[in-house]
């Protein structure tokens, strides 16, 4: 695979895009596109390509891809649990999601499929702008799939000198912390089976600064926590990628605990204002998509799908 070009040309007034994912009807992300997309004068259409959707039982990423494109789909974004998998159907990859090894948004463009990921850029700059003042000397992701490779290569990114990785499959966090060692020589990274002992750590150079979530664990359809709440202690920051619901548990035990922590919101705005770019070309609004995301918080949830 070679490098992709660069964003594509806006040539028509009119942008048909999508997200690809599980257990996703609930998501922001339609909104944010479309409402973007007015703003500049482009007829945006934003679909939920929900795979648990009753009429996609039996239908493969293969063949959704292969529709989509059929049907004159721009691009779409992916998501949970396909940012790895897709990677098999696209013809190119842009350095960055070459370097992560996952993507989250594909642009179609002269019959071609061009892989980027925009969750890296997402996550550093909601990092940035949401926890400044945070320490980064050690920091634990929880997950190493394909959010959280993105992660890991942000967080590398922001400061983090020590980065010790946990998921349910060890043999996984161990490729991930190697492949983070490749790309960002500059951290210390580890795989870590043993949490407790890692938070209990008596030296004072291996204390915990923070702890990450990039599991799908807090989600509405997936509910619970990913770390032992018990573990959090009041000077971590807590970090979840999760955005709905906005206030995850581990997120609420954190933030009781007076823990400063930092939602998912952000990720999910700043990667999405990235994907805009790419799909049409237009740099788009954090400022706007930030809004039209915060606007989901102020009427029922029943009326904000």
């Amino acid at each position: 695979m070679t490098t992709p070009n660069a964003p594509k040309d806006v040539t028509k007034d009119s942008v048909l895009t999508g997200l690809i994912g599980r257990g996703i009807a609930l998501s922001r992300t339609p909104a944010m596109h479309m409402a973007e997309a007015r703003a500049q004068g482009i007829n945006g259409v934003y679909r939920i390509l929900d795979m648990d959707a009753p009429e996609r039982a039996n239908t493969s990423l293969k063949e959704l891809i292969e529709q989509a494109e059929i049907l004159g789909y721009d691009g779409f974004n992916v998501t949970y649990p396909y940012k790895i998998e897709v990677i098999e159907h696209l013809d190119e990859l842009s350095d960055n999601a070459r370097a992560v090894g996952a993507v989250n948004t594909v642009v179609l463009k002269d019959g071609k499929r061009y892989g980027h990921n925009t969750d890296l850029w997402g996550f550093a700059e909601s990092f940035r702008r949401g926890l400044p003042d945070a320490k980064r000397d050690h920091a634990l992701l929880i997950g190493a799939g394909g959010a959280g490779v993105a992660v890991a290569h942000a967080l590398v990114d922001c400061g983090v000198k020590v980065l010790s990785i946990t998921d349910t499959d060890p043999a996984r966090a161990e490729s991930l912390a190697a492949q983070v060692r490749a790309n960002r020589p500059n951290c210390t990274t580890r795989a870590v089976t043993d949490v407790a002992a890692l938070v209990n750590e008596d030296r004072t150079e291996d204390r915990l600064d923070g702890i990450i979530n990039a599991t799908p664990v807090g989600m509405a359809k997936l509910p619970g926590t990913s770390f032992p709440v018990d573990l959090i202690d009041p000077v971590m920051w807590v970090a979840d990628i999760v955005y709905f619901p906005l206030e995850t548990e581990l997120l609420s035990a954190a933030r009781a605990k007076g823990c400063a922590v930092l939602p998912g919101s952000g990720m999910a705005v700043f990667q999405a204002v990235r994907a805009f770019e790419l799909f049409t070309g237009l740099p788009a609004s954090p400022e706007r998509m930030k809004a039209r995301f915060d606007a989901f918080d102020e009427v029922p949830q029943a009326q904000a799908s």
